[in-house]
């Protein structure tokens, strides 16, 4: 692990999502829609030779849907040193999100001009 890749402070709501600082200085806001949606597991990746499914937020809901469950994080829990595993109230738990994986996905505008 890097100092880039060193979370120095991690604040977790399981309604709102993630926030980190990282020892670099650089911070990090992370949605939970989003972090579901870079969720780094084989079948969300599409590793397992199928399409990866990512939701389209910008798209506005329909006015016919008549229920969609609010995402929440029900547990977030440590893996080793180098990660965390999130339960997400859609019924997903697979996803090892590495140090590495949250620095590397990071929303902010500077990271996502630098990918």
């Amino acid at each position: 692990m890097t100092v880039a890749t060193e979370p120095e402070h991690i604040a977790i709501s399981k309604s709102k999502g993630i926030k980190i600082d990282w020892k670099d200085g650089h911070h990090s806001d992370y949605p939970l829609e989003y972090l579901r949606d870079e969720c780094p597991c084989a079948t969300c990746t599409g590793a397992h030779g199928t399409e990866p499914q990512k939701s389209d937020y910008s798209k506005p809901a329909s006015p016919f849907q008549m229920y969609k469950p609010t995402l929440k994080m029900l547990a977030v829990e440590a893996v080793g040193n180098y990660a965390v595993r999130i339960e997400w109230s859609d019924g997903h738990n697979t996803g090892i999100y590495s140090f590495d994986h949250f620095r590397k996905i990071c929303p902010c505008e500077e990271c996502r001009s630098a990918r």
